[in-house]
């Protein structure tokens, strides 16, 4: 009986001194696929890739300790641009470019949506569908990273999910080479065409067909020298520009942000890591002082009087060594309060950092958070006015 205490204890101690080690997964995910040939400039897609979703934090009180929509607001604009850095080194798209929310125009557009972000984990839901309203994929994308990463090179810590990233410019790319060259020219015309639908709806209405499911299909092209459509393709240029403009706003924001959040992600999976080490010891010290307590009573009830006094001493020793563990076990519990205290802190002093950067485009002030959408929907009334101005017809905007 005193052997199985004894290791009943041991195992204990043991299952206290336990760790594992998380890091990213070493796979093909982590290399950037390049094209082996340059694609031709006529093969070559824009991407818009919109600003994602922020989505909800854990409903769980415990999860969600310490994470902010402050937080995931600005990841939502930083994912987009660094997910834009890493496709633009592959080769196989022409402008890559992030916009907001709802604009139309994309020849590829992407979508995200952030389902988990904590420094430890990232899972994001990502689609991508073309111009011709034709999804391409709809997955999730999910990375667990250790804190021991975060000690690794500057790039490792700038960016530690960088195979995630990686993964999904695979995904695009396999895909993209999987369409045929008309295809992609079918996709160019069809993009060109919803940009002309979107500002001069009453012209170019019966040049595209959609069904039921958002499809769009070419049902005649405008005539080379149509003077309409080159005023069209003349703003559309200029809608470009706009929306480089918002990009170098994008850029700043991220560059701003880059350092601050990549401390914060260190010093939050740290702060994680050792919260789960503090919950993890209390519950070995519990455990332990249970089982010696358990064992003292156990050599009380089942010995004979003869063990019972030669084991007087030792019972003494496991009652006061078991009560003691508890004791600690509980000291250590109050702990997990003060680590968890330091990531909302964390968090906080990140959201400060972290806010939207007041920008000024076309002589006017705006946020580009909330704002940067509200901004562009106005721009793209501006380009309404200017293509009725340039063509005489009547300007149906308010």
């Amino acid at each position: 009986m005193l052997r199985s205490i004894t290791l009943l204890i041991a195992a204990a101690f043991i299952a206290g001194c336990a760790s594992t080690d998380l890091r990213p997964a070493k796979d093909g995910s982590a290399t950037l696929d390049r094209p082996v040939t340059e694609i031709p400039d006529a093969q070559l897609l824009d991407v818009w890739i919109e600003l994602f979703d922020p989505g909800q934090l854990p409903g769980d009180e415990k999860e969600a300790a310490g994470l902010s929509m402050d937080i995931r607001e600005a990841e939502a604009r930083f994912m987009p641009v660094h997910l834009r850095d890493t496709m633009e080194k592959t080769g196989y798209w022409a402008a890559v470019r992030v916009v907001p929310q709802g604009t139309e125009g994309a020849e590829m557009l992407v979508r995200g949506v952030i389902l988990s972000s904590n420094g430890q984990v990232l899972d994001l839901e990502v689609s991508a569908l073309d111009a011709t309203g034709k999804q391409w994929f709809r997955s999730r994308y999910k990375a667990n990273v250790s804190s021991a990463i975060y000690h690794g090179t500057s790039a490792q810590i700038r960016e530690a999910f960088q195979p995630l990233y990686n993964t999904i410019a695979n995904d695009l790319a396999r895909y993209r080479n999987g369409l045929s060259a008309a295809e992609i020219t079918n996709i160019r015309r069809v993009a060109e065409l919803r940009f002309a639908m979107d500002l001069a709806p009453d012209a170019f209405n019966g040049h595209l067909a959609v069904d039921d499911k958002g499809n769009y299909a070419v049902t005649r092209l405008p005539a080379a020298d149509d003077p309409m459509y080159g005023r069209i393709q003349a703003i559309r240029e200029r809608d470009f520009m706009l929306i480089d403009t918002l990009n170098g706003h994008f850029d700043n924001f991220y560059h701003q942000m880059e350092d601050p959040y990549a401390e914060w992600r260190k010093a939050r999976s740290e702060e994680a890591e050792a919260l789960r080490e503090i919950k993890r010891e209390a519950t070995t010290r519990k455990v332990v002082g249970f089982a010696a307590i358990a064992g003292a009573i156990a050599l009380e009830v089942l010995s004979n009087g003869n063990t019972r006094a030669s084991t007087g001493t030792l019972r003494d020793v496991m009652v006061l060594g078991g009560a003691y563990a508890i004791k600690t076990g509980f000291d250590k519990d109050s702990e997990t309060a003060i680590h968890r205290d330091a990531i909302e802190e964390l968090d906080a002093s990140f959201s400060a950092e972290a806010k939207p950067l007041v920008v000024e485009v076309e002589g006017e002030t705006h946020e580009l958070t909330g704002s940067a959408e509200a901004q562009y929907a106005q721009w793209r009334a501006l380009l309404r006015r200017i293509y009725a101005s340039e063509t005489g017809l009547v300007d149906t905007v308010d």
